[in-house]
C-alpha cells in the first residue's frame, strides 16, 4: 500500500529515510527549516553497518568512491610515543564491508540527488502536528500552511520539539563534559600516514586525524580536538588557534603542525551533548529517528550510522505491515529502541573514559592501549556492526 509520508529534517537521517521510503513505493515530501543545507561538522565516519544500508539504497558505491581509505588505526600518547597500531582489514573481512569516512557535504549531496531536490522544501519549518479523525496526520508549518499525511517522520535533530510532541513529554539534552573542534586539512605524511586513523591521547584530551577523501590528487584528513571544559564556555572563532595551542602545548610535533595549518574559519566547535535513551521512538502516526531519537556522543562513530539503520528498518517495517501504520510503527520501535539505547549508553561510557570523568579509569585505559593488539577494539566495533539490520 502506498502511503503519503512527510519527513521533517533534511540531514543524514531524514534524507536516508526519504530515500528508503521512496524506494519502498511511498510518496515522500521532505521539509527543513533551514534555507540552505550546511552540514554541521567537517566529516562523518560511516562505519560498515551504515555503508551496508547506503549500498542497499543504491548510493553506497558512490560513497565508497568519494570516501577516504582507512586501512590502519593507531593510538599515540601526547609525546608521540606509539601505544598501539593495527590493521583494520581483519574487521573489514569479518563484517564484509570497509568503513567510509567522507565529508558531510559530499554525503548530503549524494543523498539529496538520490531523493530528488524537487521532493525537498527548504526554509519551511514544521512547527506542530496532530492526528486526524481519519487516522492520518495534519502537519502545521511556520508559514501558516498545513499538509495532510499518513505518517510523519521526525528527523529534525537533537533539539527536536516535534519529538516532544510525539512523546508527550520534554526531552532534555545532557552535556557530556567536553568540547569538540573539527576541521578538514590537507593530508600530508608529516601529519600522519595517509591511510591511517591516528589518535593522540593524554591529559583527558584527544587529537584525531582520519583520512576522508577519495581523491588521491587532493587527500584530506578529518581532524578533531577534544578538550574537557565546563558547559557554555566562550566560543570565539578568532581565538580557536590560540586556545587550542594552549590546550595542546607540548604535544607531539604532528599535533603542532596541525595546529599551525587548520583554517579557523572552516572549523566547527561543538559542545557535546547526548540524551537519555528513550523508552519509545514512536508516537501516534509518528516515527522518531536519527539524532532526534538517539542523540549520542560521537565517541563510537555511530550517530549517522544508526540514523541510516533507522531509515532502513522503518521502510522494511512498513513493507511487512502492508499499509498498517500502527503495526509498522510498533515493529520499528521493537527493532530500534533497545539497540540505539544500548549504543547511546556505550558511547556515553566511552566518552567518560576518554575525557576523564573518572581520572583513574582514563589512566587505566591509557595502560590498556599500550597493551592492545587491536583485537579488543575491533571486537567492540564488530559487535556494533553485526548487530545492525543488514548484519
Amino acid at each position: 500500500m502506498t502511503l503519503n509520508v512527510l519527513v521533517v529534517g533534511a540531514g543524514m537521517g531524514g534524507l536516508t529515510a526519504a530515500l528508503a521510503l521512496q524506494q519502498a513505493g511511498h510518496r515522500v515530501e521532505v521539509f527543513d527549516r533551514v534555507a540552505n543545507l550546511r552540514p554541521v561538522g567537517a566529516a562523518i565516519s560511516v562505519w560498515s553497518n551504515g555503508v551496508k544500508v547506503l549500498k542497499a539504497l543504491g548510493v553506497g558505491d558512490a560513497v565508497e568512491q568519494a570516501s577516504g581509505r582507512m586501512n590502519e588505526m593507531a593510538y599515540l600518547d601526547k609525546s608521540g610515543k606509539p601505544l598501539t597500531r593495527f590493521s583494520l582489514q581483519p574487521l573489514y573481512d569479518e563484517v564484509g564491508q570497509r568503513a567510509c569516512p567522507i565529508t558531510r557535504a559530499t554525503l548530503q549531496s549524494l543523498l539529496l540527488d538520490a531523493v530528488g531536490q524537487d521532493n525537498v522544501t527548504l526554509g519551511l519549518a514544521c512547527t506542530d502536528f496532530e492526528t486526524t479523525d481519519g487516522g492520518g496526520v495534519t502537519a502545521e508549518f511556520s508559514d501558516g500552511s498545513t499538509r495532510q499525511t499518513d505518517l510523519i517522520v521526525i528527523a529534525d535533530g537533537t533539539h527536536s520539539k516535534l519529538r516532544e510532541r510525539a512523546l508527550g513529554r520534554p526531552v532534555r539534552r545532557r552535556y557530556c563534559g567536553y568540547v569538540n573542534w573539527n576541521v578538514r586539512v590537507a593530508a600530508t605524511p608529516d601529519l600522519a600516514p595517509l591511510d591511517h586513523w591516528v589518535q593522540y591521547v593524554g591529559d583527558h584530551q584527544r587529537v584525531s586525524m582520519m583520512p576522508m577523501s577519495g581523491d588521491p590528487a587532493t587527500p584530506e584528513f578529518y581532524c578533531f580536538f577534544d578538550v574537557p571544559l565546563p558547559a557554555d564556555t566562550p566560543n570565539v572563532p578568532s581565538s580557536y588557534r590560540k586556545e587550542l595551542s594552549r590546550h595542546f602545548a607540548g604535544w607531539a610535533e604532528p599535533v603542532q603542525r596541525l595546529l599551525d595549518r587548520f583554517d579557523p574559519a572552516a572549523m566547527a566547535r561543538v559542545e557535546i551533548h547526548d540524551i537519555e535513551p528513550l523508552e519509545t521512538l514512536i508516537g501516534e502516526h509518528a516515527a522518531i529517528l536519527g539524532d532526534a531519537a538517539h542523540g549520542m556522543a560521537p565517541d563510537l562513530g555511530q550517530g549517522g550510522c544508526q540514523a541510516m539503520e533507522d531509515a532502513w528498518v522503518l521502510a522494511r517495517a512498513l513493507d511487512s505491515a502492508g499499509g498498517d501504520v500502527a503495526k509498522a510503527l510498533k515493529a520499528y520501535d521493537e527493532a530500534r529502541a533497545e539497540r540505539v539505547g544500548e549504543i547511546v549508553s556505550r558511547a556515553r561510557k566511552r566518552a567518560e573514559t576518554t575525557h576523564g570523568a573518572e581520572p583513574a579509569a582514563t589512566r587505566a585505559w591509557y595502560a590498556e592501549l599500550a597493551a592492545e593488539d587491536g583485537s579488543h577494539i575491533m571486537a567492540g566495533m564488530r559487535k556494533t556492526i553485526l548487530g545492525g539490520p543488514l548484519g
